[in-house]
């Protein structure tokens, strides 16, 4: 099986390949610099929830900055992947990030329209743990509210929404093919709630990385082809109009047999 890869951008490398980070004991996160694969266009008005991370200091104005997803969960908050505001990812501490800003209301990355908002505080949860990736979230305060109106409400535990056999969908501005073909525009991706058994069996441990059913979930499609890649880490996985995940690891992209892996929201509790 192969080694799990990050879905996200790392310093000058993300402009221009699909980037494995360096050898972890565990799966590595999926940094967002890529883009969904086998998804189809969509627009940023109809998931208003849906915003990019920013940082054109460190990852150029190529892409607008872009390195990894997040969704607003409140007027001030985005959620996104705790390893997104790692070291690893950014080459410094996210505190030493002076233009770190999220991309609201713009389907194309590089646009017209929709804001580009500084981010004013970051927390990342306590019981992440990078080794393993388990509780890979993290929470952004904005320096200017949007819309109420364009938040996502989150599944709670129980939530019905988290039934193996789900329709969802993942969304984010990554790498559409898994070989470093990233899309500049909004795209989406029809998967499928895994259940715990079957992710388990995908992602039993070693260099594939374990699966996790207490603070994980899995979606994919059995015929493969569909699957977040580079680039759309911390971004949403929705079903049934609500959130249920976001995009964390996988070990390649697309694969019938290797079920990307997202952060259970229900598993975390926010500040």
């Amino acid at each position: 099986m192969p080694r799990p890869i990050a879905r996200a951008l790392t310093g000058a490398l993300a402009l221009t390949a699909v980037v494995a980070l360096a050898p972890l004991a565990s799966p590595l996160p999926a940094v967002a610099d890529s883009v969904v694969v086998g998804g189809y266009p969509v627009e940023v008005d109809d998931s208003p929830w849906v915003v990019a991370l920013s940082s054109r200091d460190r990852f150029g104005g190529t892409r607008a900055g872009q390195f990894c997803g997040g969704v607003l969960v409140a007027p001030t908050k985005v959620m996104t992947a705790a390893h997104c505001l790692s070291r690893v990812v950014l080459g410094q501490e996210v505190s030493e990030v002076r233009d770190l800003k999220v991309i609201s209301g713009r389907s194309q990355l590089l646009g017209a329209g929709g804001q580009e908002i500084p981010v004013s505080g970051t927390w990342v949860n306590p019981e992440y743990n990078p080794l393993t990736n388990s509780g890979d979230m993290a929470v952004l305060t904005l320096s200017e509210a949007l819309p109420a109106s364009s938040a996502i409400g989150l599944a709670g535990v129980g939530d019905p929404a988290y039934v193996a056999g789900t329709s969802a969908t993942v969304y984010g501005w990554g790498d559409t093919r898994g070989n470093g073909s990233y899309a500049s525009s909004l795209r989406a991706a029809p998967v499928t709630v895994l259940s715990d058994a079957e992710c388990g069996q995908a992602y039993p441990g070693g260099v594939g990385g374990r699966y996790l059913e207490s603070t994980m979930l899995c979606a994919g499609d059995p015929r493969g082809g569909h699957d977040a890649c580079q680039g759309d880490s911390g971004g949403p996985l929705v079903a049934q109009g609500r959130l249920i995940g976001l995009v964390s690891w996988g070990s390649g992209c697309g694969l019938a047999q290797n079920p990307g892996v997202y952060t259970r929201v229900s598993a975390v509790a926010l500040p």
